[in-house]
């Protein structure tokens, strides 16, 4: 790759401890507003794009959050980096929140991004398209400014499939919005791939962080999809390789360019939200807090981080900024979780509530669980709150949303369970143990899995639910409630090393397969906790089997794409090499 002694000043020695933030956005910032007064057509050259994009970026991590926007406007519309970066930002707002409003805004920066990164893209005919396919040699006879153009290019694409994929996270409707994005965006990068170890091996530190930041992140995301996904995006040459991608983002992590910090921040959500939600929730603990100690040390208010790091740190991430409330919502959320561990149902009524009134991210969603934690409670404590259990659940159907057409899977999941409160029936028929059935539907067994006292103080509470049970008169939901509980008390079992039990509890699931009326989801569910026992017990074999017959064998259960995404997890991490 040609690359002159100007390009490689432009994007050397990022080195954050180095800037007077605030001096600096002031000058940068003034000098976008002039250099654009000169002249609207006027492209910002790389070097004061990465400049200022290294200021804004030390802006957001300080928290300054409109700070950093409001440095990134101006140049916005003239330099690729600042339309990545900007667009970025409000992409991120729109995750956040979950409004339409803000999505739409989402979409058209991202639109405009494309826009910006065009003006920088080597001008190619059709011919000379479809050519650079078959080829490598029109990498060669690109521009540094170029190449940096080409991924910018994809990155924006990337961050606009993902914008579609946080509103859908339905298996189903995956292929029809998001593999076109994922393919078109390949097809973008196929004359980089066989050459892509040349860049990595030749090119300058932040090309090649940056490299590692976009083309191996997709590498390991694409490694959680569903089995079936993968293998149409195999069609065109690619296919997931986690390993590979968290290799590449930690040597990008380690630099100490622009682009590390970023690395740094996808590895710790990757080991702090994905992993638990999508995946197994078998966790590097250990890389995370290795990360997140010089992280810290750099950057001792980012609120980002205090919301990977421990629930005494979310109430400080909650008090260092204002700007940007969905920060503290996200702090609510995980304490919300922790107090529910916990069985401190007055707490976690505390932050359900603060979501309710504070975040639209899913209000039926929110208004579920508040509910779901009353109900945990003695009646005269739900007296004390001035709500009505019953009432809540009612509300849930109401707040159903739909995006792009679809509803949310967690919401439909929601109004489901809440239909045993509906005035249409005689009398509302009580469900079993919700807030523990929701902790599950979030992974949270998995992740108390290695604290003894939480699992066993589950269990007891579980163990009550079975007694009670057992005294009420039969009625249509009587099954599911039974299979519910030997479910969760199954998964206290397998936390507790008490396999045999686990095992019990989870086959009395699967046996009454064909005696369910509602809650289907509970057997492949089941099947899964049955594949991770063996899989302890050292039953590979077994274990994949079972894992194969959750996946193949059951359709249009509620929270299926979800279930799908650890069962690929897991086959990843179980397999041999042989067998993949």
């Amino acid at each position: 790759i040609h690359r002159s002694p100007q390009a490689d000043m432009a994007t050397n020695s990022f080195h954050f401890a180095s800037y007077d933030t605030k001096r600096a956005s002031r000058q940068l910032g003034t000098s976008s507003l002039s250099r654009l007064e000169d002249s609207s057509s006027t492209k910002v050259d790389l070097k004061s794009g990465l400049e200022e994009c290294a200021v804004a970026l030390n802006l957001f991590l300080s928290n300054r959050f409109t700070d950093a926007l409001e440095l990134l406007r101006p140049g916005a519309k003239e330099s690729m980096y600042h339309a990545l970066g900007y667009s970025t930002i409000v992409v991120l707002q729109a995750v956040m929140t979950f409004e339409q409003q803000d999505i739409q805004k989402g979409i058209s920066a991202m639109k405009d991004a494309l826009q910006t990164c065009q003006k920088y893209r080597k001008k190619c005919t059709v011919v000379e398209s479809f050519s650079s396919l078959l080829s490598r040699g029109s990498l060669e006879q690109l521009s540094e400014e170029e190449m940096h153009a080409e991924i910018c290019y994809a990155e924006c694409l990337l961050q606009k499939a993902a914008l579609t994929f946080v509103q859908l996270e339905n298996v189903h409707n995956f292929p029809l919005f998001l593999v076109p994005h994922i393919t078109f965006i390949f097809m973008l990068l196929l004359p980089f791939k066989d050459c892509l170890l040349d860049i990595l091996t030749h090119t300058h530190t932040y090309t090649k962080i940056y490299i590692c930041m976009f083309f191996f992140s997709p590498l390991q995301m694409l490694s959680l999809l569903p089995a079936r996904i993968i293998r149409l995006l195999e069609f065109i040459g690619f296919s997931g390789n986690r390993e590979l991608g968290l290799l590449q983002l930690r040597e990008g992590a380690s630099g100490r360019s622009m682009r590390s910090s970023l690395c740094c921040l996808t590895i710790l959500a990757f080991h702090t939200y994905i992993s638990l939600i999508l995946g197994t929730g078998e966790v590097n603990v250990g890389e995370a807090e290795s990360l997140l100690a010089p992280f810290l040390q750099q950057f001792p208010n980012v609120c980002l981080v205090f919301q990977l790091y421990a629930q005494e740190i979310f109430r400080k991430c909650i008090s260092v900024q204002e700007e940007w409330k969905q920060f503290h919502h996200l702090c609510y959320w995980e304490l919300m979780w922790i107090y529910v561990y916990q069985q401190n149902w007055m707490q976690a009524y505390y932050y359900s509530d603060l979501l309710c009134k504070e975040s639209k991210w899913s209000k039926a969603t929110y208004v579920f669980l508040k509910a779901a934690i009353l109900s945990m409670l003695p009646e005269e404590d739900v007296v004390a709150t001035n709500e009505n259990v019953v009432t809540l659940f009612r509300q849930v159907d109401g707040l159903k949303q739909r995006i792009a057409g679809k509803s949310l899977p967690t919401e439909k999941f929601a109004v489901r369970k809440a239909r045993r409160y509906s005035p249409s029936l005689p009398d509302p028929v009580k469900l079993v143990l919700p807030a523990l059935e929701m902790m599950y539907v979030w992974n949270g067994f998995s992740i108390v899995g290695k604290r003894k006292d939480v699992s066993e103080n589950l269990l007891v509470t579980i163990e009550m639910a079975e007694a009670a049970l057992q005294n009420q008169n039969f009625s249509d939901y009587s099954v599911d409630d039974e299979c519910l509980v030997q479910l969760l008390k199954g998964c206290c079992l397998k936390n507790l090393q008490r396999p045999m039990q686990a095992e019990l509890c989870f086959n009395h699931v699967v046996e009454s397969e064909k005696r369910l009326k509602y809650d289907h989801y509970l057997v492949p569910f089941t099947l899964f906790e049955l594949a991770f026992l063996y899989k302890s017990q050292g039953e590979i074999d077994k274990a994949i089997k079972f894992l194969e017959t959750a996946r193949n064998n059951y359709k249009d259960y509620s929270l299926e794409s979800r279930l799908h995404f650890r069962i690929q997890a897991a086959l990843h991490l179980w397999k041999k090499p042989s067998s993949e």
